[in-house]
């Protein structure tokens, strides 16, 4: 069981790509959790509002932004969720490879199998996001700017 230069060679070629892949998961973690951070500050800020002002005619737009808050929220968490899952699939896949290509083991199912779940995965956490981002901007409303009338 030698383990040939041009072996490791190949299987780091192989590995490449899915490492770049893994980088672009990483920068979209990155703006999900920014996107995560800002609903969570102004969840806060409106928590707040609402315990100082009781039941006030504004509390009813307090409560209806805070809902739609609470919902970005779990769909972001969803989409987080499923592109870590997706992160997580991939470093498998490139242990997979290198402990296939090492120990000589047909791994080939098992990789592919992992591609595949990691894909959609992925998939899933875009639909999560394309979600957030339309309910997001589903409950924009200009009419709130001073001197901005609709």
């Amino acid at each position: 069981m030698d383990i040939h230069l041009g072996d490791v060679n190949h299987t780091i070629q192989l590995a490449i790509a899915p490492v770049f892949l893994l980088t672009g998961i990483g920068t979209k973690l990155m703006v999900l959790t920014n996107r995560l951070a800002r609903i969570i500050d102004r969840s806060r800020v409106l928590e707040e509002r609402l315990t100082k002002n009781g039941g006030d005619r504004e509390s009813s737009h307090d409560f209806e932004e805070l809902a739609t808050l609470y919902r970005r929220s779990h769909l972001i968490n969803r989409a987080i969720t499923l592109s870590t899952s997706s992160a997580l699939m991939i470093c498998l896949m490139i242990a997979a490879l290198f402990i296939g290509s090492a120990l000589d083991i047909g791994l080939t199912k098992s990789i592919a199998a992992l591609f595949v779940l990691a894909m959609m995965a992925l998939i899933g956490s875009f639909i999560f996001f394309l979600r957030e981002i339309l309910v997001a901007t589903a409950t924009m409303s200009i009419r709130r700017v001073p001197g901005i009338e609709s």
